[in-house]
């Protein structure tokens, strides 16, 4: 049995301090270069029959290769035990580490995308295919540096170089095979369109939370290698059309269609004004949750379909939208329920207003003392569910003209205006500020920032959380409870419209969907500070505190705990 070297000083100059890690190919250990005074990294591999040919080879790929996307390598030597590898100490967490935790947002994968993609593009420039690419060898430093520094590639041990002398012969398999291009799993040549299928099946399991080639054994996963694998956009609809059809498209099991590193991370780059930077977006399932995905003829057309969002996104492809439609400002995907709520919403607020309002009409009150509530509401939820922005703003304009009247007219345009200007292009949600007063009738007022939680976007849930509050203290002035609108700028009216949006806009950082304890503990503190500082600003600056405060707080967690158990099982695909 080999003595355990820690403390040991290796190539006159590095001494081994503490293990990092170990694998089937040798150990790495946290070194001090008592020659220049710094920490650094020393892979040790044991010498078999006295040659370590992959430790050699990694030496050889390494040294030709200087960018700050790949772990340097300062030195390499042996002794008569081991073959030393001798690199930069990275402190940080390799991808793989960070999936699990859901540590990881859409911008932060398409950022290491990027930086993958330059390291790749250095790499096969010198003739080095790296023949590994996993989230296990890419490391994301605690720091990030400037450039590419945002990921570090590492152990080129496996690599090829393209004018050495072949290491392992032709029908050979190297690499990981959940990761492994179909001809490198058929031991066929190799070239840097391997890398590049490699590259981005972990870019869309960093994305979606699943590795759809992977499966329970080696044997099944093999199966898998090179099968058709289901579009990125059938799990992830709201990620950039443009950004979905380059991964796919670098899937293709054909690696003369995959096309380039490079159009892959011009697509990376130009997704990264359009995606979340929020963590945990999604949660990375084991094995046993992983989908069988059974293969399927995919046309090519199909591999780059753009999904629409009927008029919400049809824009994208006007002029200057950009031939991936990223031009424009990303927009939330407009899914049937949100259609559906949001006509109902639209419905309910329209009937409400030409039921309860119509006697402090002006000049137009007679047309519309002529209008049936029921059937004006039933046409402005139907609109609105169709054609969520245009007909919001239409039915908006036209309430405000048949109103007339100049108090209850300017009430509305309080209500509605910052609803289109701080949610600009998410017109599903324009209707979700009036559930506010509507809670607030059932006694239920304190529930509203769980609803505006749901949002997708941290400014969009903040935005929403104020703005609930907002309408809930111009419901009053619009029934004569309150009779004048000064009262809606009171210093409490802004506090407590900043608390609710505060509130809205961390629950879903705090309520995560994986541990139904965790999620508990953590909406229950939610929930209780909620009403807490609800009640204590109202004492503080002598604010009628709303009807319901604490059961609406309660109801908010229960809603909170059901969404994000909802997103929870949307992500992880059964």
């Amino acid at each position: 049995m080999e003595v355990e070297p820690q403390g040991e000083l290796v190539l006159d100059r590095y001494r081994l301090l503490r293990r990092l890690g170990a694998g089937g190919f040798g150990t790495v250990w946290l070194a001090h270069d008592e020659r220049l005074d710094r920490p650094v990294a020393v892979k040790r591999v044991p010498l078999d029959g006295g040659e370590s040919p992959r430790a050699e080879r990694e030496a050889l790929a390494a040294a030709r290769l200087a960018h700050p996307g790949i772990v340097a390598l300062y030195e390499a030597g042996r002794d008569d035990h081991a073959y030393y590898l001798v690199s930069e100490l990275v402190r940080g967490r390799t991808l793989g580490e960070l999936e699990r935790a859901g540590d990881l947002s859409d911008l932060d994968v398409v950022r290491i995308g990027v930086a993958l993609c330059d390291a790749l593009e250095h790499a096969h420039a010198r003739g080095v295919i790296h023949r590994d690419v996993k989230p296990a060898n890419v490391m994301v430093p605690e720091t990030a540096e400037d450039g590419a520094g945002i990921a570090k590639l590492t152990d080129f041990g496996i690599a090829r170089l393209a004018d050495a002398a072949a290491l392992t012969r032709t029908g050979d398999v190297v690499g990981t095979i959940a990761y492994m291009a179909p001809e490198q799993a058929e031991g066929r040549r190799t070239t840097g369109a391997a890398d590049l299928y490699a590259l981005a099946l972990v870019l869309y399991e960093a994305l979606s939370g699943t590795n759809p080639v992977r499966a329970e054994g080696a044997a099944a996963t093999a199966r898998r290698v090179g099968m058709a694998l289901p579009p990125l956009r059938r799990l992830r609809r709201d990620l950039p059309a443009g950004l979905c059809a380059a991964l796919d498209a670098a899937l293709d099991s054909d690696p003369e269609r995959r096309g380039s590193i490079a159009d892959l991370r011009a697509a990376l780059a130009a997704a990264e004004p359009y995606v979340e930077d929020e963590p945990g977006v999604v949660d990375a399932g084991p094995v046993e949750r992983t989908r069988t995905w059974r293969p399927e003829p995919v046309r090519d057309d199909e591999r780059r379909v753009r999904h629409r969002y009927d008029d919400e996104v049809d824009a994208r492809s006007a002029p200057g939208g950009g031939p991936e439609g990223q031009g424009r400002r990303r927009v939330e995907p407009v899914t049937l329920p949100g259609r559906v709520l949001a006509g109902l919403a639209a419905a309910a607020l329209v009937g409400w207003a030409l039921s309860e309002l119509a006697v402090e009409t002006a000049a137009l009150g007679a047309a519309v003392a002529e209008v049936d509530p029921l059937l004006a509401a039933a046409a402005v939820g139907g609109a609105v569910a169709l054609l969520p922005r245009l007909a919001w703003l239409v039915a908006l304009v036209g309430l405000l003209v048949a109103l007339g009247a100049e108090r209850v007219t300017v009430v509305v345009a309080l209500a509605a205006v910052p609803v289109v200007l701080f949610v600009p292009r998410q017109g599903t949600l324009w209707s979700l500020p009036a559930a506010a007063p509507a809670l607030d009738l059932l006694g239920l007022a304190g529930a509203y920032p769980a609803l505006a939680g749901q949002a997708r976007t941290i400014p969009s849930r903040a935005a929403l959380g104020a703005l609930g509050f907002w309408w809930l203290a111009l419901a009053p002035v619009v029934t004569r409870a309150r009779p004048d609108l000064d009262a809606v700028a009171e210093p409490a009216v802004l506090a407590l419209a900043a608390l609710w949006g505060a509130a809205a806009a961390v629950l879903p950082l705090l309520v995560r969907g994986r541990t139904l304890a965790v999620d508990v503990v953590a909406v229950t503190v939610w929930a209780a500070g909620l009403a807490a500082a609800t009640g204590a600003i109202a004492e503080a600056l002598s604010y009628t505190e709303p009807d319901g405060t604490v059961p609406g707080a309660v109801l908010a967690g229960v809603v909170a705990l059901a969404a994000a158990a909802f997103r929870g099982a949307g992500d992880r695909v059964e």
